[in-house]
């Protein structure tokens, strides 16, 4: 079964948003942040855990232009379409 991720705003400004991640971990928040830091807009990309049981991922997104919740959504939409991808070339191979 495939839980929901959602954010929970923590702070923001003009050009950075901090968020908490709830439902989820290590498994996709690292490639999130990957795929973030990726996008040219981007200066900062980062995520820290306070405690791996009791707490809830961090994410942190600075951008030099436009909005940090945009480059959250690009990033978002690109993951997305790569596992959909990966999942059409794994039925092909996997009737």
């Amino acid at each position: 079964m495939v839980q929901e991720i959602n954010f929970k705003i923590i702070s923001k400004g003009k050009d950075y948003i901090e968020a908490e991640v709830i439902n989820s971990d290590n498994t996709i928040i690292r490639p999130l942040v990957e795929e973030i830091s990726r996008d040219p807009m981007v200066v900062e990309s980062k995520y820290y855990i306070d405690h791996p049981t009791i707490t809830n991922p961090i994410i942190y997104i600075k951008v030099k232009e436009g909005k940090p919740q945009a480059a959250l959504k690009r990033a978002l939409r690109k993951m997305a379409k790569y596992f959909e991808d990966l999942e059409n070339e794994l039925n092909k191979v996997l009737p």
